[in-house]
């Protein structure tokens, strides 16, 4: 893919947004020059240590090598993300990467289970994923291990900062200019009112036609200098505040992230090679600040190997996130808790849909008019997705949980849930992020359970029901069974052996 030439891009930020940009445009942005600015003076926010399974489609764009991959970023692999307590203390489910049981012709799986659940068969969903069954076994394979395996999509654990470093290799070596410093000031075109150049605070001048802030909550050029507006959400997602600490690694070297609540938010633990990253995203209306670093560090598997680090944030989204000659990615665009790591996601996602409506030169006004469209519907889908953890649950007594489970809900994912509720129907709406398999485990696992569903479910007879859901289910603990460790397999995946199991 080559794009038109003539463009000079000026990113703004490094870190991990800035790095995926600069390299994405190293490498399919031909003939255009790409310059990054950053100051090793400014830490990066760095908790965007868990992805889903997209970011295959971003590594593989690049051409990385996956082995490299693993060992330059001590990654480990992730097939689903644990929650626990979320319906209530002692429940735990998962949401898993991959397919959830097996539908017949045009009738996904979710009706015939609801069909067996209300009969009082049915088995608990877990037994129904190959993801769930292989990550509660601590075990791991990449790709199929026979013809007639069900597919088992994964994602990984990762360090972002080992990550940004590596894409800054990558993006150099492809001519991509970094310089250091700070940015004291933004210089806009008289007559256009577009940014025309960033100065340093060593007064370096960087001019450019096109500009990408990637300077995270401080959004320096797309709302301190452009003031593009920004749609507040906490009014649904009352958290605004997280403690980040790495520890030393200990306890299980789990194939998937876990997301434990607490009395005022919840806990993540990403398991790494060589550390366990963990945080406490919480309410400070509900938690003083020393309260929440008391349970976060009362709940590691090591020895924090760091102080932890306070994140101040408003949850929502720039209203424009391509305003003029600017676009914004990373925490510039907008914040959403890493509950079901979307961040670098929603990087790599803006970053897929400005290359596919890269402008040859002159903004036009309708294609950023559609970027921040399209980009208003992804973010909007996602924030329904996140509030359903919250609001379906039956934490009773808490406050900050009996305040969210009572809250008015947005009218799409009300819309949603009716449906649900009157027949076990997920829509996905046109290229939504989360998959009908996504919502129907969270749904169950925060115990919404349908009244009914479709009665072409009643076509099967109840013998065969029962015959196809054992025969699916023995399948899946048998292709388990089968896996190599988790941890065996990512020590001989880094080293550059191939393991068992680890057919592309």
């Amino acid at each position: 893919m080559t794009a038109g030439r003539g463009q000079s891009f000026v990113i703004v930020g490094g870190g991990t947004a800035g790095w995926m940009a600069a390299a994405a445009l190293a490498r399919f942005a031909t003939g255009h020059s790409v310059t990054l600015v950053e100051s090793e003076t400014i830490g990066t926010v760095g908790v965007g240590e868990a992805t889903i399974p997209q970011i295959h489609l971003f590594n593989g764009a690049l051409g990385l090598d996956e082995a490299e991959f693993v060992r330059e970023t001590k990654a480990s692999f992730k097939l689903g993300i644990e929650f626990d307590g979320w319906l209530r203390e002692g429940a735990s489910y998962m949401h898993a990467f991959g397919s959830v049981g097996q539908g017949i012709g045009l009738l996904p799986f979710q009706h015939y289970w609801t069909r067996a659940h209300k009969a009082g068969f049915a088995k608990p969903l877990q037994r129904y994923s190959l993801n769930e069954l292989a990550a509660r076994a601590m075990r791991m394979q990449r790709g199929r291990r026979t013809a007639q395996s069900p597919e088992m999509p994964y994602a990984y654990h990762f360090d972002a900062g080992l990550y940004a470093q590596y894409l800054r290799r990558y993006a150099e070596a492809r001519g991509v200019t970094r310089h250091e410093g700070l940015v004291s000031a933004v210089e806009r075109d008289g007559e256009s009112g577009d940014i025309a150049a960033v100065v340093l605070d060593d007064g370096q001048r960087i001019e450019g036609t096109f500009f990408i802030d990637c300077t995270g909550f401080r959004a320096l050029l797309i709302e301190g200098e452009l003031q593009s507006g920004f749609n507040d959400w906490t009014q649904w997602l009352r958290c605004d505040r997280a403690l980040a600490v790495p520890c030393e690694g200990g306890g299980d070297f789990t194939p998937y992230t876990r997301s434990i609540a607490r009395k005022a938010g919840w806990q993540w633990r990403i398991p790494l090679q060589h550390r366990i990253g963990n945080g406490h995203v919480y309410s400070s209306q509900h938690i003083s600040d020393d309260e929440a670093a008391a349970v976060l560090l009362a709940n590691l598997d090591g020895k924090p190997t760091a102080e932890p680090k306070p994140i101040r944030f408003t949850t929502g989204m720039r209203r424009k996130q391509w305003n003029r000659n600017c676009l914004a990615l990373g925490l510039a665009a907008g914040f959403m808790e890493p509950l079901e790591s979307t961040s670098i996601h929603l990087i790599q996602s803006s970053i897929s849909r400005f290359l596919a409506m890269l402008p040859a030169g002159k903004v036009e006004q309708a294609m950023a008019d559609e970027f921040n469209r399209q980009a208003e519907f992804e973010w909007t889908r996602i924030r329904d997705f996140l509030i359903l953890h919250y609001m379906a649950n039956e934490r009773v007594g808490d406050p900050f949980w009996d305040g969210v489970r009572e809250m008015e809900l947005p009218e799409t994912l009300s819309r949603k849930l009716e449906l649900w509720r009157a027949s076990a129907f997920i829509h996905r709406e046109h290229e939504e992020l989360f998959t009908e398999v996504g919502w129907f485990q969270v749904l169950v696992g925060q115990g919404v359970i349908p009244d009914g569903y479709n009665p072409m479910a009643d076509g099967l007879d109840e013998g065969d029901l029962r015959a196809m859901l054992d025969r699916y289910e023995a399948a899946c603990v048998e292709e388990a069974r089968m896996m190599p460790r988790h941890l065996d397999f990512t020590q001989q995946f880094a080293s550059g052996r191939v393991p068992a199991g680890a057919t592309a």
